[in-house]
């Protein structure tokens, strides 16, 4: 699925959502009434938007530090051969929460999150292990809240 493949509820619903989910009893219902759509019709579209690829990931945001859990960023220098590879090993761990490509010489990059934050390296390890890579940790020194609102 592209862009293209898109209609104009496809986009209200996706620049809508950017905005966050109301904490009601039916979120679903209240963005769709929004929209002027049946709460179905919106799950529908979400279940299509995900399936296609437009929608990477949909879920709740959390501050894992404050759950008790620990949160890196951490990257890797990926040889270009062994690019796909890599990205199925990397993606494969649970903890990996967000992976990018990024044009430089660490050309992945990665957010772990996990249970505690002593699991950090445990992740860092096995990632290290299942790519055969070395694992740059750069853990978080300061916070900075960006709000990323990406119109579609």
């Amino acid at each position: 699925m592209t862009l293209e493949d898109l209609d104009a509820v496809d986009r209200r619903l996706i620049n809508r959502l950017q905005e966050g989910l109301p904490l009601v009893a039916r979120p679903y219902a209240a963005v769709a009434e929004t929209l002027g759509i049946a709460e179905g019709d919106l799950l529908y579209r979400l279940e299509r938007l995900r399936e296609g690829g437009v929608l990477s990931r949909f879920g709740p945001m959390y501050h894992a530090e404050r759950l008790g859990g620990g949160l890196t960023l951490a990257a890797l220098a990926v040889p270009e051969a062994d690019y796909e590879r890599v990205t199925q090993a990397v993606n494969a761990f649970p903890e990996v929460a967000h992976n990018y490509r990024r044009e430089h010489a660490l050309n992945m990059w990665f957010v772990l999150a996990t249970e505690t934050p002593e699991a950090i390296d445990a992740a860092i390890a096995g990632i290290e292990a299942a790519t055969g890579l070395p694992v740059y940790n750069m853990p978080k020194e300061e916070e900075f809240h960006v709000r990323l609102h990406l119109p579609v």
